[in-house]
């Protein structure tokens, strides 16, 4: 036994898993293998054409040669296709995060901090709001008769 599989064997637990068994596998054709439903047709790399050099192709928009193979995925990886990411996605989120909570933030700051104290004290009837010296509740509603003649 060498010295470096001693030494991963005392740095795992009894019974537990060498760390080869946990990783994923996937069933995804890999380069070497050649895919059956090309039927011969060339398998090429799957290179974005936008990481390509932008000067020396017959096509400059579309980074190509007169007369080179299509890939069988031309939709995915030409210059129309999607872009490439050039963040990735967790990262992407964090920033996003970041954006969303300064706006909250500034609108939140808006909202409460910077709204100025009304300019006078709203005004307070005695006796109930004066209810009694403006004929009561009763004598306050709308009338629906009224409203009904202006419609």
């Amino acid at each position: 036994m060498s010295l470096h599989a001693l030494r991963a064997s005392l740095r795992t637990p009894a019974g537990a898993l060498p760390r080869s068994h946990l990783s994923r596998t996937y069933a995804t054709a890999t380069a070497k293998e050649v895919d059956p439903q090309l039927n011969g047709y060339p398998q090429l790399p799957n290179e974005f054409r936008q990481n390509l050099p932008p000067k020396g192709w017959w096509d400059i928009q579309m980074r190509r040669n007169f007369g080179d193979t299509m890939h069988e995925r031309e939709e995915m990886y030409s210059m129309w296709g999607p872009d490439a990411p050039h963040v990735p996605p967790s990262t992407a989120l964090n920033h996003f995060a970041i954006a969303l909570t300064g706006f909250v933030t500034f609108g939140l700051l808006c909202r409460y901090a910077l709204v100025p104290d009304r300019p006078a004290v709203p005004r307070q009837y005695p006796f109930n709001g004066l209810v009694k010296e403006l004929g009561g509740l009763e004598e306050n509603k709308a009338n629906v008769e009224a409203l009904e003649e202006e419609d």
